[in-house]
Protein backbone atom coordinates (compact mmCIF):
# COMPACT_ATOMS: atom_id res chain seq x y z
CA UNK A 1 0.00 0.00 0.00
CA UNK A 2 2.67 2.42 0.72
CA UNK A 3 4.20 2.38 -2.75
CA UNK A 4 4.52 4.79 -5.12
CA UNK A 5 3.45 2.62 -8.07
CA UNK A 6 0.02 2.52 -8.86
CA UNK A 7 -0.28 -0.54 -10.37
CA UNK A 8 1.34 -2.33 -7.43
CA UNK A 9 -0.96 -0.24 -5.10
CA UNK A 10 -3.60 -1.45 -6.65
CA UNK A 11 -2.80 -5.15 -6.44
CA UNK A 12 -1.99 -4.70 -2.56
CA UNK A 13 -5.72 -3.10 -2.06
CA UNK A 14 -7.49 -5.95 -3.97
CA UNK A 15 -5.93 -8.86 -2.18
CA UNK A 16 -6.29 -6.77 1.24
CA UNK A 17 -9.87 -6.18 0.05
CA UNK A 18 -10.44 -10.32 -0.16
CA UNK A 19 -8.61 -10.70 3.42
CA UNK A 20 -10.66 -7.73 5.27
CA UNK A 21 -13.90 -9.73 5.00
CA UNK A 22 -12.52 -12.23 7.37
CA UNK A 23 -13.06 -10.99 10.57
CA UNK A 24 -9.88 -13.07 11.92
CA UNK A 25 -7.86 -11.64 9.29
CA UNK A 26 -9.23 -8.09 10.05
CA UNK A 27 -8.36 -8.06 13.41
CA UNK A 28 -4.79 -9.05 12.31
CA UNK A 29 -3.99 -6.26 9.41
CA UNK A 30 -5.43 -3.83 12.16
CA UNK A 31 -2.91 -5.04 14.79
CA UNK A 32 -0.16 -4.44 11.73
CA UNK A 33 -1.53 -1.10 11.56
CA UNK A 34 -3.93 -1.15 8.26
CA UNK A 35 -5.98 1.61 9.64
CA UNK A 36 -4.00 4.88 9.72
CA UNK A 37 -2.70 3.87 5.67
CA UNK A 38 -6.06 3.32 4.72
CA UNK A 39 -7.31 6.60 6.50
CA UNK A 40 -4.56 8.71 4.61
CA UNK A 41 -5.74 6.90 1.12
CA UNK A 42 -9.19 7.97 1.58
CA UNK A 43 -8.28 11.23 2.56
CA UNK A 44 -5.19 12.02 -0.55
CA UNK A 45 -5.88 14.14 -3.42
CA UNK A 46 -7.08 12.88 -6.35
CA UNK A 47 -3.65 13.37 -7.71
CA UNK A 48 -2.27 10.72 -5.41
CA UNK A 49 -4.82 7.90 -5.61
CA UNK A 50 -7.49 8.08 -8.08
CA UNK A 51 -11.51 7.35 -7.37
CA UNK A 52 -11.67 3.52 -7.77
CA UNK A 53 -9.27 2.80 -5.44
CA UNK A 54 -10.04 5.25 -3.01
CA UNK A 55 -13.24 2.91 -3.64
CA UNK A 56 -11.67 -0.35 -2.58
CA UNK A 57 -9.79 1.66 0.35
CA UNK A 58 -13.07 2.41 2.11
CA UNK A 59 -14.54 -1.56 1.04
CA UNK A 60 -11.37 -2.65 2.98
CA UNK A 61 -12.26 0.10 6.03
CA UNK A 62 -15.43 -0.81 5.87
CA UNK A 63 -15.14 -4.31 6.18
CA UNK A 64 -12.20 -4.00 9.52
CA UNK A 65 -14.97 -1.54 10.92
CA UNK A 66 -17.56 -4.86 11.49
CA UNK A 67 -14.89 -6.25 13.87
CA UNK A 68 -14.44 -6.29 17.27
CA UNK A 69 -11.97 -3.58 18.58
CA UNK A 70 -11.97 -0.67 20.35
CA UNK A 71 -11.68 1.66 17.11
CA UNK A 72 -11.71 4.85 19.72
CA UNK A 73 -8.19 3.61 21.25
CA UNK A 74 -6.50 2.82 17.78
CA UNK A 75 -4.56 5.79 16.60
CA UNK A 76 -4.97 6.50 12.74
CA UNK A 77 -3.34 9.61 12.17
CA UNK A 78 -1.74 12.63 13.98
CA UNK A 79 -2.45 14.18 17.70
CA UNK A 80 -3.71 10.65 18.59
CA UNK A 81 -6.50 10.93 16.56
CA UNK A 82 -8.95 7.39 16.16
CA UNK A 83 -11.17 7.08 13.82
CA UNK A 84 -14.16 8.02 16.14
CA UNK A 85 -12.57 11.57 16.55
CA UNK A 86 -14.45 14.97 15.46
CA UNK A 87 -11.98 15.70 12.46
CA UNK A 88 -11.87 12.16 10.94
CA UNK A 89 -15.91 11.81 11.04
CA UNK A 90 -15.71 15.60 9.84
CA UNK A 91 -13.58 14.02 6.94
CA UNK A 92 -15.88 11.51 6.09
CA UNK A 93 -18.58 13.14 5.99
CA UNK A 94 -16.95 15.85 3.56
CA UNK A 95 -16.08 13.23 1.39
CA UNK A 96 -19.69 11.82 1.52
CA UNK A 97 -20.99 14.69 0.27
CA UNK A 98 -18.61 15.07 -3.14
CA UNK A 99 -18.16 11.42 -4.19
CA UNK A 100 -20.23 9.28 -6.21
CA UNK A 101 -23.14 6.82 -4.94
CA UNK A 102 -20.69 3.69 -5.27
CA UNK A 103 -17.81 4.97 -2.39
CA UNK A 104 -20.62 7.33 -0.59
CA UNK A 105 -22.14 3.55 0.11
CA UNK A 106 -19.17 1.97 1.75
CA UNK A 107 -18.31 5.25 3.46
CA UNK A 108 -21.59 4.96 4.71
CA UNK A 109 -21.09 1.60 5.75
CA UNK A 110 -17.90 2.50 7.51
CA UNK A 111 -20.02 4.75 9.78
CA UNK A 112 -22.64 1.74 10.53
CA UNK A 113 -20.19 -0.08 11.60
CA UNK A 114 -18.40 2.10 14.04
CA UNK A 115 -22.11 3.26 15.71
CA UNK A 116 -22.81 -0.34 15.88
CA UNK A 117 -20.50 -0.37 19.45
CA UNK A 118 -22.23 1.90 22.15
CA UNK A 119 -18.45 2.24 22.91
CA UNK A 120 -18.35 4.45 19.82
CA UNK A 121 -21.57 5.54 18.99
CA UNK A 122 -21.91 7.99 20.77
CA UNK A 123 -18.70 9.50 19.61
CA UNK A 124 -19.80 9.64 16.16
CA UNK A 125 -23.36 10.97 16.75
CA UNK A 126 -21.44 13.82 18.82
CA UNK A 127 -19.47 14.73 15.45
CA UNK A 128 -22.18 14.31 13.68
CA UNK A 129 -23.88 17.15 15.28
CA UNK A 130 -21.64 19.21 15.75
CA UNK A 131 -20.95 19.48 11.73
CA UNK A 132 -24.96 19.88 11.72
CA UNK A 133 -24.50 16.85 9.18
CA UNK A 134 -27.84 14.95 10.05
CA UNK A 135 -29.06 15.85 7.09
CA UNK A 136 -26.51 14.72 5.13
CA UNK A 137 -27.28 11.09 5.94
CA UNK A 138 -31.01 11.53 5.73
CA UNK A 139 -31.08 12.74 2.06
CA UNK A 140 -29.92 9.21 0.84
CA UNK A 141 -33.17 8.10 2.28
CA UNK A 142 -34.05 8.91 -1.18
CA UNK A 143 -31.35 7.55 -3.33
CA UNK A 144 -32.18 5.68 -6.02
CA UNK A 145 -29.45 2.81 -5.33
CA UNK A 146 -31.08 0.77 -3.05
CA UNK A 147 -27.75 -0.27 -1.36
CA UNK A 148 -27.06 3.04 -0.61
CA UNK A 149 -30.62 3.89 1.00
CA UNK A 150 -29.95 0.98 3.03
CA UNK A 151 -26.58 2.01 4.16
CA UNK A 152 -28.20 5.66 5.38
CA UNK A 153 -31.18 3.62 7.07
CA UNK A 154 -28.85 1.61 8.77
CA UNK A 155 -26.82 4.03 10.14
CA UNK A 156 -29.66 5.99 10.85
CA UNK A 157 -30.96 3.16 12.78
CA UNK A 158 -27.96 3.08 14.97
CA UNK A 159 -28.11 7.11 15.73
CA UNK A 160 -32.00 7.61 16.18
CA UNK A 161 -31.56 7.68 19.72
CA UNK A 162 -28.78 10.12 20.10
CA UNK A 163 -29.97 12.50 17.41
CA UNK A 164 -33.86 12.86 18.61
CA UNK A 165 -34.76 16.12 18.20
CA UNK A 166 -32.64 17.05 15.09
CA UNK A 167 -33.47 13.82 13.33
CA UNK A 168 -36.91 14.90 13.96
CA UNK A 169 -36.23 18.53 12.30
CA UNK A 170 -34.42 16.59 9.09
CA UNK A 171 -36.81 14.04 8.69
CA UNK A 172 -39.80 16.37 8.90
CA UNK A 173 -38.62 18.97 6.79
CA UNK A 174 -39.79 20.80 3.43
CA UNK A 175 -38.02 17.61 1.80
CA UNK A 176 -40.38 15.10 3.03
CA UNK A 177 -37.70 12.08 4.24
CA UNK A 178 -40.16 11.00 6.75
CA UNK A 179 -42.50 10.00 3.65
CA UNK A 180 -39.25 8.42 2.20
CA UNK A 181 -39.35 6.70 5.08
CA UNK A 182 -42.71 5.55 5.39
CA UNK A 183 -42.43 4.37 1.69
CA UNK A 184 -40.22 2.13 2.48
CA UNK A 185 -42.46 0.82 5.58
CA UNK A 186 -45.46 0.12 3.81
CA UNK A 187 -43.41 -1.99 0.79
CA UNK A 188 -45.77 -4.82 0.45
CA UNK A 189 -43.25 -7.75 0.98
CA UNK A 190 -41.45 -9.96 2.98
CA UNK A 191 -40.37 -8.06 6.01
CA UNK A 192 -36.85 -6.92 5.14
CA UNK A 193 -33.77 -5.78 7.10
CA UNK A 194 -34.34 -2.53 5.59
CA UNK A 195 -38.14 -2.00 6.60
CA UNK A 196 -37.33 -3.49 10.20
CA UNK A 197 -34.34 -0.08 10.21
CA UNK A 198 -36.90 2.16 9.00
CA UNK A 199 -39.62 1.64 11.47
CA UNK A 200 -37.51 1.61 13.97
CA UNK A 201 -35.75 4.87 13.33
CA UNK A 202 -39.37 6.41 13.77
CA UNK A 203 -39.86 4.45 16.67
CA UNK A 204 -36.86 5.83 18.67
CA UNK A 205 -37.86 9.46 17.83
CA UNK A 206 -38.79 11.83 21.06
CA UNK A 207 -43.04 10.23 22.06
CA UNK A 208 -43.47 13.23 23.27
CA UNK A 209 -42.90 15.23 20.56
CA UNK A 210 -46.35 15.79 19.86
CA UNK A 211 -45.57 17.86 16.49
CA UNK A 212 -44.40 14.88 15.17
CA UNK A 213 -47.02 12.69 15.78
CA UNK A 214 -49.64 15.19 14.16
CA UNK A 215 -47.39 14.95 11.02
CA UNK A 216 -47.73 11.64 11.03
CA UNK A 217 -51.71 11.49 11.59
CA UNK A 218 -51.89 14.01 8.83
CA UNK A 219 -50.25 12.52 6.46
CA UNK A 220 -51.88 8.58 7.28
CA UNK A 221 -48.52 7.18 8.31
CA UNK A 222 -50.43 5.32 11.93
CA UNK A 223 -52.62 3.75 8.95
CA UNK A 224 -49.86 2.25 7.42
CA UNK A 225 -48.76 1.45 10.72
CA UNK A 226 -52.43 -0.14 11.53
CA UNK A 227 -52.11 -1.83 8.26
CA UNK A 228 -48.83 -3.62 8.61
CA UNK A 229 -49.64 -4.69 11.88
CA UNK A 230 -53.02 -6.47 10.95
CA UNK A 231 -51.26 -8.07 7.87
CA UNK A 232 -48.21 -9.72 9.84
CA UNK A 233 -51.31 -11.39 12.57
CA UNK A 234 -53.09 -12.96 10.03
CA UNK A 235 -50.34 -14.25 8.40
CA UNK A 236 -50.97 -12.06 5.09
CA UNK A 237 -46.94 -10.98 4.96
CA UNK A 238 -43.94 -13.92 4.06
CA UNK A 239 -41.98 -14.71 6.63
CA UNK A 240 -38.99 -13.53 7.52
CA UNK A 241 -36.07 -13.47 10.09
CA UNK A 242 -36.94 -10.04 10.14
CA UNK A 243 -40.44 -10.09 10.94
CA UNK A 244 -40.17 -9.42 14.50
CA UNK A 245 -38.06 -6.30 15.07
CA UNK A 246 -40.35 -4.97 11.88
CA UNK A 247 -43.53 -6.04 14.27
CA UNK A 248 -42.03 -4.51 17.14
CA UNK A 249 -40.80 -1.11 15.37
CA UNK A 250 -44.35 -0.82 14.13
CA UNK A 251 -46.63 -1.45 17.87
CA UNK A 252 -43.65 1.18 19.18
CA UNK A 253 -44.60 3.56 16.98
CA UNK A 254 -48.61 2.95 16.92
CA UNK A 255 -48.14 3.38 20.72
CA UNK A 256 -47.25 7.29 20.36
CA UNK A 257 -50.08 8.42 19.09
CA UNK A 258 -51.85 7.27 22.37
CA UNK A 259 -49.80 10.19 24.08
CA UNK A 260 -51.98 12.95 22.17
CA UNK A 261 -55.28 11.54 22.82
CA UNK A 262 -55.81 13.60 25.45
CA UNK A 263 -55.73 16.98 23.54
CA UNK A 264 -56.37 15.73 19.97
CA UNK A 265 -60.06 14.77 19.28
CA UNK A 266 -58.58 13.18 15.53
CA UNK A 267 -56.24 11.06 17.28
CA UNK A 268 -58.98 9.80 19.53
CA UNK A 269 -61.08 9.10 16.50
CA UNK A 270 -58.09 7.93 14.98
CA UNK A 271 -58.05 4.85 17.96
CA UNK A 272 -61.24 4.72 18.15
CA UNK A 273 -62.36 3.87 14.68
CA UNK A 274 -59.44 1.56 14.50
CA UNK A 275 -60.11 0.25 18.30
CA UNK A 276 -56.88 0.54 19.15
CA UNK A 277 -57.89 -0.68 22.38
CA UNK A 278 -58.68 -3.75 21.28
CA UNK A 279 -55.65 -3.99 19.11
CA UNK A 280 -53.26 -3.05 21.85
CA UNK A 281 -55.02 -5.93 24.24
CA UNK A 282 -54.74 -8.34 21.62
CA UNK A 283 -50.90 -7.71 21.24
CA UNK A 284 -50.22 -8.68 24.92
CA UNK A 285 -50.46 -11.93 24.04
CA UNK A 286 -47.44 -11.38 22.15
CA UNK A 287 -44.97 -13.86 23.91
CA UNK A 288 -41.71 -13.73 23.42
CA UNK A 289 -42.28 -10.13 21.75
CA UNK A 290 -41.04 -8.09 25.49
CA UNK A 291 -41.40 -4.90 23.22
CA UNK A 292 -44.53 -5.62 21.83
CA UNK A 293 -45.67 -6.33 25.09
CA UNK A 294 -44.53 -3.20 26.93
CA UNK A 295 -45.40 -0.96 24.51
CA UNK A 296 -49.15 -2.28 24.44
CA UNK A 297 -49.32 -2.12 28.10
CA UNK A 298 -48.18 1.22 27.85
CA UNK A 299 -50.76 2.44 24.88
CA UNK A 300 -53.33 0.57 27.26
CA UNK A 301 -52.15 2.74 30.20
CA UNK A 302 -52.69 6.16 27.98
CA UNK A 303 -55.75 4.80 26.64
CA UNK A 304 -57.29 4.29 30.10
CA UNK A 305 -56.35 7.43 31.74
CA UNK A 306 -58.65 9.50 29.07
CA UNK A 307 -61.33 6.82 29.98
CA UNK A 308 -62.47 8.86 32.80
CA UNK A 309 -63.07 11.73 30.35
CA UNK A 310 -64.78 10.05 27.58
CA UNK A 311 -67.34 8.15 29.23
CA UNK A 312 -70.58 9.12 29.16
CA UNK A 313 -72.27 9.94 32.29
CA UNK A 314 -75.67 9.16 32.40
CA UNK A 315 -78.83 11.55 32.49
CA UNK A 316 -80.68 11.97 35.01
CA UNK A 317 -84.10 13.70 34.55
CA UNK A 318 -85.10 16.44 36.73
CA UNK A 319 -88.19 15.94 39.22
CA UNK A 320 -91.30 16.71 37.71
CA UNK A 321 -93.61 19.72 39.25
CA UNK A 322 -95.44 17.62 41.90
CA UNK A 323 -92.24 16.29 42.86
CA UNK A 324 -90.58 19.27 43.62
CA UNK A 325 -93.45 19.86 46.54
CA UNK A 326 -93.79 15.76 47.61
CA UNK A 327 -90.45 14.87 48.13
CA UNK A 328 -91.66 11.81 48.50
CA UNK A 329 -92.50 11.74 44.40
CA UNK A 330 -88.93 11.83 43.29
CA UNK A 331 -87.67 8.84 43.87
CA UNK A 332 -84.34 8.75 40.94
CA UNK A 333 -84.75 5.40 38.66
CA UNK A 334 -81.83 2.78 38.67
CA UNK A 335 -79.85 3.32 35.81
CA UNK A 336 -78.07 -0.38 35.10
CA UNK A 337 -75.43 -1.01 32.90
CA UNK A 338 -72.67 1.92 33.75
CA UNK A 339 -69.30 1.37 34.43
CA UNK A 340 -68.24 0.91 38.23
CA UNK A 341 -65.14 2.46 37.75
CA UNK A 342 -65.74 5.31 35.61
CA UNK A 343 -69.29 5.46 36.26
CA UNK A 344 -70.79 6.09 32.85
CA UNK A 345 -71.34 4.33 29.62
CA UNK A 346 -67.80 2.60 29.25
CA UNK A 347 -66.79 0.20 25.94
CA UNK A 348 -63.43 -1.25 24.98
CA UNK A 349 -63.65 0.50 21.54
CA UNK A 350 -65.05 4.41 22.21
CA UNK A 351 -64.25 4.75 25.85
CA UNK A 352 -60.72 2.74 25.96
CA UNK A 353 -61.96 1.06 29.37
CA UNK A 354 -59.90 -1.47 30.92
CA UNK A 355 -62.63 -3.50 32.36
CA UNK A 356 -64.39 -4.22 28.72
CA UNK A 357 -62.77 -6.80 26.77
CA UNK A 358 -59.95 -8.90 28.24
CA UNK A 359 -57.18 -6.29 28.84
CA UNK A 360 -57.40 -6.98 32.65
CA UNK A 361 -57.14 -10.94 32.65
CA UNK A 362 -53.49 -10.14 30.27
CA UNK A 363 -52.15 -7.25 31.95
CA UNK A 364 -52.65 -9.52 35.30
CA UNK A 365 -51.50 -12.23 33.99
CA UNK A 366 -48.08 -10.35 32.59
CA UNK A 367 -47.09 -9.28 36.38
CA UNK A 368 -45.11 -12.76 36.41
CA UNK A 369 -43.35 -11.71 33.32
CA UNK A 370 -39.59 -12.06 33.56
CA UNK A 371 -38.66 -8.98 31.94
CA UNK A 372 -38.83 -6.24 34.45
CA UNK A 373 -40.17 -3.39 31.88
CA UNK A 374 -43.36 -5.25 31.13
CA UNK A 375 -43.99 -6.02 34.34
CA UNK A 376 -43.72 -2.28 35.18
CA UNK A 377 -45.86 -1.20 32.15
CA UNK A 378 -48.60 -3.37 33.04
CA UNK A 379 -49.11 -2.55 36.19
CA UNK A 380 -48.75 1.21 35.20
CA UNK A 381 -51.77 0.43 33.15
CA UNK A 382 -53.61 -1.48 35.79
CA UNK A 383 -52.97 1.53 38.41
CA UNK A 384 -55.23 3.79 35.67
CA UNK A 385 -58.46 1.62 37.93
CA UNK A 386 -57.41 3.37 41.23
CA UNK A 387 -56.68 6.73 40.42
CA UNK A 388 -58.14 9.34 42.30
CA UNK A 389 -60.74 10.25 39.67
CA UNK A 390 -62.28 7.03 39.14
CA UNK A 391 -64.34 5.19 41.97
CA UNK A 392 -60.75 3.29 43.31
CA UNK A 393 -63.46 1.13 46.07
CA UNK A 394 -64.91 -0.80 42.58
CA UNK A 395 -61.16 -0.53 41.06
CA UNK A 396 -60.22 -2.77 44.15
CA UNK A 397 -62.95 -4.97 44.30
CA UNK A 398 -62.94 -5.62 39.94
CA UNK A 399 -58.69 -6.42 40.54
CA UNK A 400 -60.38 -8.79 43.73
CA UNK A 401 -62.79 -10.56 41.00
CA UNK A 402 -59.98 -10.73 38.34
CA UNK A 403 -58.13 -12.57 40.96
CA UNK A 404 -55.27 -9.90 40.25
CA UNK A 405 -54.27 -9.02 43.78
CA UNK A 406 -51.65 -11.65 44.73
CA UNK A 407 -49.86 -10.91 41.49
CA UNK A 408 -49.82 -7.32 42.40
CA UNK A 409 -48.76 -8.42 46.12
CA UNK A 410 -46.19 -10.71 44.38
CA UNK A 411 -44.71 -7.55 42.36
CA UNK A 412 -43.80 -5.95 45.97
CA UNK A 413 -42.06 -8.89 47.66
CA UNK A 414 -40.03 -10.09 44.68
CA UNK A 415 -36.62 -7.57 44.10
CA UNK A 416 -37.50 -5.32 41.39
CA UNK A 417 -36.12 -2.09 39.91
CA UNK A 418 -36.67 0.60 41.75
CA UNK A 419 -39.30 2.00 39.21
CA UNK A 420 -41.25 -1.39 39.42
CA UNK A 421 -41.05 -1.23 43.62
CA UNK A 422 -42.44 2.24 43.35
CA UNK A 423 -45.70 1.34 41.30
CA UNK A 424 -45.82 -1.27 43.25
CA UNK A 425 -46.19 0.27 46.69
CA UNK A 426 -48.29 2.93 45.35
CA UNK A 427 -51.08 0.06 43.94
CA UNK A 428 -50.84 -1.81 47.14
CA UNK A 429 -51.58 1.29 49.45
CA UNK A 430 -54.94 1.87 47.46
CA UNK A 431 -55.83 -1.62 47.79
CA UNK A 432 -54.92 -1.62 51.68
CA UNK A 433 -57.60 0.96 51.67
CA UNK A 434 -59.91 -1.68 51.70
CA UNK A 435 -60.63 -2.94 55.09
CA UNK A 436 -61.17 -6.62 54.15
CA UNK A 437 -57.76 -6.69 52.27
CA UNK A 438 -56.18 -4.51 55.05
CA UNK A 439 -57.49 -6.76 57.39
CA UNK A 440 -56.09 -10.41 55.30
CA UNK A 441 -53.06 -8.73 54.55
CA UNK A 442 -52.17 -7.27 57.73
CA UNK A 443 -51.12 -10.97 59.13
CA UNK A 444 -48.85 -11.70 56.31
CA UNK A 445 -45.67 -10.78 57.53
CA UNK A 446 -43.63 -11.26 53.86
CA UNK A 447 -45.75 -8.07 52.78
CA UNK A 448 -45.35 -5.60 56.00
CA UNK A 449 -41.73 -6.43 55.37
CA UNK A 450 -41.83 -5.39 51.76
CA UNK A 451 -43.41 -2.45 53.14
CA UNK A 452 -41.13 -1.44 55.77
CA UNK A 453 -37.86 -1.82 53.49
CA UNK A 454 -39.61 0.44 50.93
CA UNK A 455 -40.02 3.28 54.07
CA UNK A 456 -36.66 2.72 54.85
CA UNK A 457 -34.62 3.02 51.35
CA UNK A 458 -37.34 4.28 48.87
CA UNK A 459 -37.11 7.57 47.30
CA UNK A 460 -38.95 10.43 49.41
CA UNK A 461 -42.38 10.14 47.53
CA UNK A 462 -42.02 5.94 47.92
CA UNK A 463 -41.39 6.48 51.55
CA UNK A 464 -44.53 8.85 52.29
CA UNK A 465 -47.00 5.97 50.16
CA UNK A 466 -44.86 2.86 52.05
CA UNK A 467 -45.86 4.83 55.29
CA UNK A 468 -49.56 5.49 54.25
CA UNK A 469 -49.74 1.67 53.53
CA UNK A 470 -48.30 0.57 56.79
CA UNK A 471 -50.78 2.66 59.01
CA UNK A 472 -53.70 0.96 57.30
CA UNK A 473 -52.34 -2.86 58.43
CA UNK A 474 -51.07 -1.16 61.50
CA UNK A 475 -47.76 -1.83 61.04
CA UNK A 476 -45.94 1.31 61.08
CA UNK A 477 -42.33 1.35 62.80
CA UNK A 478 -41.87 3.09 65.46
CA UNK A 479 -39.29 5.41 63.98
CA UNK A 480 -41.71 6.82 61.54
CA UNK A 481 -43.60 9.94 61.69
CA UNK A 482 -41.33 11.82 59.39
CA UNK A 483 -43.30 12.45 56.47
CA UNK A 484 -46.51 14.62 57.29
CA UNK A 485 -50.13 12.90 56.59
CA UNK A 486 -50.91 13.61 52.82
CA UNK A 487 -53.71 12.16 50.75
Amino acid sequence: MKTADMQSREAALKALNQVSSCEASAKVLIEEGILSPLVNDLFAGPNQLPMRLKEVSATILANIVTSDCDFDSIPVGPNHQTLVSEEIIHNLLHLISNTGPSIECKLLQVLVGLTSSPTTVISVASAIKSLGATVIIVQFIEAPQKDLRMASIKLLQNLSVHLGQELVGCLCGSAGQLGSLFKVIAENIASTEEQAAAIAIVADLPEMDTGLTRQMLDEGDFQIVVSRIKMIRQGETRRSRFVTPYLEGLVRVLSRITFVVPNDEKAASFCRDHNLAGLFTDLLQSTGLDNVQMASALALENLSQESKNLTKLPEVPSPGFCASFFPCLSKQPVITGLCRVHRGACTQRDTFCLIEGQALARLIALLDHVNDKVVEASLAALSTLLDDDVNIEEGVSILCEMEGIKPILDVLLEKKSENTRRRAVWMVERLLRTEDIAYEISGDPNVSTALVDAFKHGDYRTRQIAERALKHIDKIPNFSGVFPNTA
